[in-house]
C-alpha cells in the first residue's frame, strides 16, 4: 500500500492499511492512523499526528513551518481527527510554541488552498471552502462552514452551526447559529434553514424563533451588548440554544457586529 516512489522517514509510525501514492513525502516524527490515504505530492512534515480514514490529498502541505515571528523552531506540530478530507492545495502550520497543536477534529472538510496557520482550530464537521483562511489562533466550532475566500483574523472564534459566506473578512468574534455576510462581516440572520434541516442536530420553529428573538435583542436593537444580554435572559424562554447564546457572548473579547 506504500508506492516505493513516495519517501517515507522510517522514524514515521504509519497505521494498518495505509495508502501513500507515488511522490509524497512522509518525515519523521508523523503518525499516520489506520485506514488513511495520502495522495500523490502530498508532504506530511514533523510533529504531525492523523487519525485514522483521513484523506490528505496532492500537494496539501501539513505541518508547515509556521509564518509567525514568534516562532523559534520549538517542537510543535498538527493534530487531524478521523475521517477528514484535506484536499488539493491545502496548507496547514503546526503551531508555534512547544507541546503546543494545531487541531483539526473529526469528519472536518476543507476544500482545494484553504490555509489554516499556527495554532488554529477545528472543532468536528467543520467546512472550511476553497482558498478560505484561519490566521494563528482562529477557532471555528462545530458544524459550521467557512466558505469560499473567507478569511477569519488572528484569535477569532466562530459559534457552532453558523455560515460565514464567501468573502467574508471577520476580525471579531461570531456568535452561533447566525449567517455572516459582506466585507467586513456583518449579522445577515440566523441559519434557519440549516438548523431545521441537518441530520445532525434539527431544530424545531419554536426554537429557532427563540434563537431569532435573542438575535434581534443583540443586532436590530440600540441596545448595548451587556444590556441585550440581560433582555436575552430576561424575556427569551430558557433552553440550551439561548444558554449557548448568552454564554458565547459574555465570554468572547469582541462581537461582530
Amino acid at each position: 500500500m506504500i508506492s516505493p516512489l513516495a519517501y517515507v522517514d522510517p522514524a514515521a509510525k504509519v497505521g494498518k492499511d495505509v495508502t501513500i501514492e507515488p511522490f509524497a513525502y512522509i518525515e519523521g516524527n508523523v503518525e499516520i492512523g489506520d485506514g488513511c490515504v495520502i495522495k500523490a505530492h502530498a508532504n506530511i512534515l514533523k510533529g504531525t499526528i492523523i487519525g485514522q480514514r483521513t484523506v490528505i490529498y496532492h500537494n496539501a502541505v501539513i505541518g508547515a513551518v509556521p509564518q509567525d515571528f514568534h516562532y523559534k523552531g520549538d517542537e510543535a506540530g498538527v493534530k487531524i481527527g478521523d475521517d477528514c478530507d484535506i484536499r488539493e492545495n491545502v496548507v496547514i502550520a503546526r503551531a508555534t510554541h512547544k507541546g503546543d497543536f494545531t487541531t483539526i477534529g473529526n469528519h472536518c472538510f476543507l476544500m482545494d488552498g484553504a490555509h489554516l496557520c499556527h495554532d488554529a482550530s477545528l472543532d468536528n464537521y467543520v467546512i472550511i471552502g476553497i482558498k478560505a483562511s484561519l490566521a494563528g489562533g482562529a477557532h471555528v466550532d462545530s458544524y459550521t462552514i467557512v466558505s469560499t475566500a473567507a478569511q477569519l483574523q488572528q484569535n477569532v472564534h466562530v459559534g457552532s452551526w453558523s455560515f460565514i459566506q464567501s468573502g467574508c473578512r471577520v476580525s471579531k468574534d461570531v456568535p452561533p447559529y447566525v449567517i455572516m455576510s459582506g466585507n467586513p462581516a456583518k449579522y445577515h440572520g440566523v441559519n434557519a434553514q440549516i438548523l431545521r434541516q441537518n441530520d445532525k442536530q434539527p431544530l424545531d420553529d419554536r426554537t429557532i424563533r427563540h434563537i431569532m428573538n435573542a438575535y434581534y435583542l443583540i443586532y436590530q436593537t440600540s441596545y448595548s451588548l451587556e444590556d441585550a444580554t440581560e433582555k436575552i435572559i430576561e424575556q427569551v424562554p430558557k433552553g440550551a440554544e439561548i444558554d449557548k447564546i448568552v454564554g458565547f457572548v459574555k465570554e468572547s473579547k469582541g462581537l461582530t457586529k
